[in-house]
């Protein structure tokens, strides 16, 4: 990312750039602002994109041979192609010396390092690999995204919105939007704001009632099941989303009973350490049978539904019992 900087703000552009990663967010903008730096937007005479696995090679060599038009730079952006993990055999030949004036940028999803193409592109040192961001990135890049919008938050309640927002950027953007807008001129953000319009409290409720039901209060449980249904949330999907809460909290013991500090845990599962804190308590009040039994349960009642047995929002129910 730092030589995406570095070349836009030098101008010296490179004439060949790979943009990939596990971030989606973090790699669209990158790609948007190379753009925005090329002049693409004021310019769509002098810029051709193309998409998706149809494109041939041979249209994107006719495509970087065509001259610019009263302009220095033709940008090409591939986008999506696949390329990076198939065979080639014009591409990688051509991309040894392509024009001066054009800037080629692959955008790709999915990319293989031992592919010829690769290889061609990676001499021009302007391959940008995004990786997830860690713990400390993140806060960091929330915590730059609501000072832009004069809005501060608390530590506690940010890790209580990152233990429901999980790390997806995507997500993450769009839920501090809904923040932003809801709190209004009022500067500091709370907890009852997150709970109030953040998405991702159902998933929240899922845990709060499978932590009451540890604690012997199925009461209260089933009061959360309840409101759910009163906020039109389908049984099925609460089971779908109890099933997935009871597989972390299995995964979660297990590693944590072969001693695996959170860190670990949340880089083996892929989750954010903020639900690794939230979760290993809750995991540690069951036995490793009692999880499994649960998760066969869930699966018991969905089967249950789907041949006809019982009734969607009565197995759910039955389960919570």
């Amino acid at each position: 990312m730092k030589r995406i900087t570095e070349d836009i703000k030098t101008g010296d552009f490179k004439r060949i750039y790979l943009i990939y990663g596990e971030e989606e967010y973090l790699c669209r903008m990158n790609k948007n602002k190379l753009l925005k730096a090329l002049g693409v937007y004021d310019d769509s005479m002098n810029f051709t994109k193309f998409e998706g696995s149809q494109i041939s090679e041979e249209q994107i060599i006719d495509t970087c041979e065509t001259l610019p038009f009263f302009a220095d730079r033709r940008v090409i952006l591939i986008e999506d192609s696949g390329f990076l993990k198939e065979k080639k055999e014009k591409l990688p030949d051509y991309l040894a010396d392509p024009p001066e004036y054009a800037v080629i940028i692959f955008y790709e999803k999915e990319i293989d390092k031992r592919n010829r193409l690769y290889k061609a592109i990676a001499k021009y040192d302007r391959v940008i690999e995004i990786k997830k961001p860690d713990e400390k990135e993140l806060t960091n890049w929330i915590l730059v995204e609501l000072k832009r919008s004069n809005k501060v938050i608390k530590k506690s309640t940010l890790e209580f919105f990152l233990s429901g927002s999980g790390t997806d950027m995507n997500f993450i953007s769009c839920e501090l939007e809904k923040l932003i807008s809801y709190t209004g001129e009022r500067k500091e953000i709370t907890a009852d704001d997150v709970k109030a319009v953040c998405t991702f409290q159902v998933e929240n409720r899922i845990f709060d009632m499978i932590s009451d039901r540890a604690s012997g209060n199925k009461e209260k449980a089933l009061k959360e099941y309840y409101d759910l249904l009163l906020l039109k949330e389908p049984p099925m999907r609460i089971l779908f989303l109890l099933a997935r809460q009871y597989d972390q909290l299995l995964r979660i013991k297990d590693l944590a009973d072969q001693g695996m500090g959170e860190k670990l845990i949340a880089e083996t599962l892929k989750i954010h350490p903020y639900a690794v804190k939230k979760n290993r308590p809750l995991a540690m009040k069951y036995s490793r049978d009692e999880l499994k039994c649960a998760l066969e349960e869930c699966v018991r009642a969905e089967e249950d539904v789907k041949t006809g047995k019982m009734a969607d929002k009565l197995s759910v129910e039955l389960l919570l019992v």
